[in-house]
């Protein structure tokens, strides 16, 4: 019988054809699936990458922002509702000039802002400013004018993240200073204290156009590049050339030709000179890289044992890194620095805790390191403006928006790399100052300021908050301009453009001085009030303290004990943590002495005493373990200190 030849259809309707056919059609329809979820999140992933891209150049084009602005408007909404003090704005295009408010600054010369009234706020009592223990009634809790500077056209202020004192100059070239002067850094020739505004007499035959403050120590450049300095000059932070003389209580020159601008950082000063190829000159203590200079003159001062020290670098000299650039801006921290040159690019070295240097990482950098945020389309303007406080750092980019980076603020998580405000976008800033923990900020007709306070310095007002997580408007202060703010350690000091303020400036309060001592024994010379020092009694009660560690600030192992008073409230405001300063006890906890007296009133039964029943009291470790290993444990860079390479005493 012939082989019968297979049925077509038969093969087709094979239950085992079947099965393998519909097994091969499941897969190729699988692996058809696939390929188009992954062209499908790819897809995704690249239209998230340019929308992040989008939106990165729409903090520094305007333009390119308002295609976007519709879909960020109700979060913007939501977070007004949420805090409705804080009004929004639109986005203003900020011309490249610098048209307007804030002057051109392509060149490195300090064009002074619009003169106006000059207001205060903040603590007074200069002797325990920054120091545990004083009396706050003394604060000034909403901004005030001063007696001296009353109707008196001031064009620029200064102070310092670590300064206890103020310089403001007037249109007429005259320097006037006031509050602590332990060390001479008033430059009238003594260490009176000065509660008021007074000219420094040895500078009125010269045009002063800038000023710098630090801890203990100031500098002012003349309208033709001379540059003086007074104060603290153990650290060869004056520029004079030498260290023989501890302190300067009067001007001396400082070793520096065609100066254009100058600020301090706590022992350290930088200048920007007109000068080709030394455009950037830096003087003082070299500790953390702060100088720039690519060392930190660090040595063995003993041979039989290990005692480090930091050699003074007292003649000004210019940065190698900086050769062939122009150096246009620059602002001092307490122990980092951040220049702009004038290509836009932002550069920051010295002390890198708590990423205040915008690098991603808490190294110190002994040298200028470009910040990577700030290159390519977001280069900063030529009225941009450049901020520093003790722990961070600030700058505006394009389309006016402020950046910020470094601890922020008491908790949370630090910003370890430059990151958008996004409650100041849209506003119109003019000028803006950071001290040791609180920031202010003028911006359109408002001032606006936040951060961590203590005496009064955010000038909220009696009935306001003493702080402020978030930005808020002073109110008293609405619809009025603002052209040049300063803020210091517990002070902040606002210029206010008289034009268009009615009498708004006269319903203000005057300060005359009276109010600022309350221990102390006043004397009167002329129309200032100036303060005699405080007794020994509150310089040397905090002789014993235990000195900690941690302590974000720039002393060497020299300083003596009412310098590191001065730093008490700085470690306060950086690590949260209470401790005894003064013989007192404060936060948590009760202090030794008063357990003892405890002890007693049980035994009479009379009850447990108060903690500060003794003045003797010591801090009680026992008590605060628990609050310093979550203080070291949070947020970045805590357990790096600043006390490198320094021994106890």
């Amino acid at each position: 019988m012939p082989h019968k030849k297979s049925n077509p259809a038969s093969y087709i309707k094979s239950p085992r054809h079947s099965r393998r056919e519909r097994s091969e059609r499941e897969g190729n329809r699988y692996r058809s699936g696939s390929i188009l979820a992954l062209h499908a999140k790819a897809l995704k992933a690249a239209a998230h990458k340019s929308l992040h891209l989008a939106l990165s150049l729409s903090l520094s084009r305007g333009h390119v922002f308002r295609l976007f602005f519709p879909f960020f408007s109700s979060y913007y909404f939501l977070r007004a509702e949420r805090n409705p003090k804080l009004l929004r704005r639109p986005v203003v295009e900020m011309s490249a000039t610098g048209a307007g408010t804030r002057p051109d600054e392509g060149e490195n010369t300090a064009v002074a802002p619009a003169a106006g009234e000059v207001l205060y706020c903040g603590g007074t009592n200069w002797d325990m400013l920054g120091r545990k223990g004083g009396p706050n009634a003394a604060n000034l809790v909403s901004p005030t004018r001063l007696r001296p500077l009353v109707g008196v056209d001031i064009r620029f202020v200064a102070s310092g993240c670590t300064s206890c004192h103020c310089v403001a100059l007037d249109v007429e070239g005259r320097c006037y200073t006031w509050g602590r002067n332990e060390k001479g850094q008033l430059g009238h020739g003594d260490t009176l204290q000065r509660s008021l505004p007074t000219i420094v007499s040895e500078l009125s035959n010269y045009n002063i156009t800038r000023a710098g403050a630090g801890r203990n120590h100031t500098v002012v450049i003349t309208d033709d590049g001379k540059s003086f300095s007074f104060g603290m000059n153990k650290h060869g932070q004056l520029g004079s050339g030498s260290v023989k003389n501890e302190i300067e209580p009067t001007p001396v020159i400082c070793l520096v030709s065609q100066a254009t601008n100058v600020v301090c950082g706590a022992d350290f000063t930088v200048w920007l000179t007109s000068v080709e190829g030394s455009s950037i000159l830096t003087a003082g203590l070299p500790q953390y890289g702060q100088l720039g200079h690519g060392t930190n003159n660090e040595y063995n001062s003993k041979d039989s044992s290990v005692k480090l020290v930091y050699e003074p670098q007292p003649r000004p000299r210019a940065i190698a890194a900086f050769s062939g650039k122009t150096v246009v801006k620059v602002a001092c921290g307490t122990n980092h620095t951040v220049a702009v040159d004038s290509s836009g690019f932002v550069y920051t070295w010295g002390f890198g805790g708590y990423g205040r240097l915008g690098h991603r990482e808490q190294k110190d950098e002994w040298v200028p390191r470009l910040v990577e945020v700030f290159q390519r389309q977001n280069v900063l303007p030529s009225n941009a403006i450049v901020s520093a406080g003790s722990v961070n750092s600030a700058c505006t980019a394009g389309g006016g928006q402020l950046y910020m980076w470094g601890k922020l603020k008491t908790t949370g998580d630090d910003w370890m790399y430059p990151k958008p405000v996004m409650d100041l976008s849209g506003w119109n800033i003019r000028c803006m100052d950071s001290g040791n923990m609180h920031h202010v900020v003028g911006a359109d007709d408002s001032c606006i300021s936040w951060g961590h306070a203590q005496y009064g310095e955010l000038g909220y007002g009696p009935l306001g908050p003493k702080s402020s997580a978030n930005p808020k408007k002073v109110d008293i202060l609405e619809s009025m301009r603002v052209t040049s703010v300063a803020c210091g350690m517990g002070l902040s000091l606002i210029v206010i453009d008289r034009a268009n303020v009615g009498d708004k400036l006269d319903q203000l309060e005057v300060f005359d001085g009276g109010s600022s001592a309350e221990g102390p024994e006043e004397t009167k010379n002329g129309s200032v009030t100036t303060v005699k020092s405080a007794s020994k009694k509150n310089a040397n009660s905090s002789s014993g303290a235990k000195k900690r560690k941690g302590k974000d600030l720039s002393e060497s192992e020299e300083e003596d004990d009412e310098s590191e008073d001065d730093d008490s409230e700085d470690d306060e405001d950086i690590n949260g943590v209470k401790r005894k300063q003064g013989g007192r006890t404060s936060g948590r906890g009760w202090g030794r002495g008063g357990k003892k007296v405890a002890t007693a009133a049980r035994r009479s039964g009379k009850g447990r005493s108060h903690p500060n029943s003794n003045s003797n009291s010591s801090f009680n470790d026992e008590t605060h373990s628990s609050a310093k290993k979550s203080n070291s444990g949070h947020g970045r860079g805590r357990g790096k200190s600043e006390k490198r390479g320094r021994s106890s005493r």
